[in-house]
């Protein structure tokens, strides 16, 4: 989209009400105002806490999880938009949100920014990977390298959100793999892993174990929405 097209009137996504961008002023202070949360995990805390019980329990192998709101309304249906009804200009708008909460946590930036992968199948039948096309704009905007197929998923597993917390965690064994032929640019770095939800955490632990266990010094999660609990 060129400047002088990115900068006429257009209507909120939410409200619809008229604005200079995708979302208004108004929604972004009253959806995706900061609430405390675990620093480890993000999920919602009545203070803010480096970890909160559960980490503090079972710590996941990732440190931050940067977050831009629980998934509600009205991110429950821009995110669906997105993913599975065509509306791929959305993208910008939640990259734009990811970015900004990023800035607001103040860790360590990353060296490296990776998708949660898809598997082939599901690549195929969707047609995008919508952690990538997130990952992509969000690390542009923060100048910093992004990898769409680094680390990898070769096989389709059961989908997530059928199962409960347990049957999560072992659907996803040996999900994930990193590219044999690129695991030196993992050495020692901190990556930033970005996903569209966050629900139980199965998902990122593992895909976290594995670029851990392959070179990384640190991974953080970014994520654009996390479930209010984690049943």
């Amino acid at each position: 989209m060129s400047l002088a097209l990115s900068t006429l009137p257009q209507q909120c996504e939410v409200c619809r009400r008229w604005s200079d961008c995708a979302l208004c002023a108004d929604c972004v202070a009253r959806y995706a105002a900061p609430r405390p949360r675990c620093a480890c995990c993000g999920i919602t805390l009545g203070l803010p806490a480096p970890r909160c019980g559960d980490c503090l329990r079972d710590p996941p192998p990732f440190e931050h999880t940067v977050c831009v709101a629980d998934y509600g309304f009205p991110w429950d249906a821009l995110i669906g938009a997105f993913k599975f009804r065509g509306r791929a200009e959305l993208a910008g708008l939640l990259a734009a949100r990811l970015v900004a909460a990023v800035q607001a946590a103040a860790w360590p930036l990353p060296a490296l920014v990776l998708p949660v992968p898809l598997s082939p199948q599901r690549l195929a039948q969707r047609g995008f990977n919508q952690a990538w096309e997130v990952a992509r704009r969000a690390a542009a905007t923060l100048k910093l390298p992004a990898e769409a197929s680094l680390l990898q998923r070769p096989l389709e597993t059961a989908h997530q959100a059928e199962l409960g917390r347990s049957e999560r965690q072992r659907n996803l064994r040996t999900a994930f793999m990193v590219d044999p032929r690129r695991r030196a640019m993992l050495q020692g770095a901190r990556v930033a892993l970005v996903d569209d939800v966050m629900t139980t955490g199965a998902t990122a632990r593992e895909a976290s174990g594995v670029l851990l266990r392959a070179g990384a010094a640190a991974v953080d999660l970014w994520v654009l929405a996390r479930t209010p609990d984690r049943s």
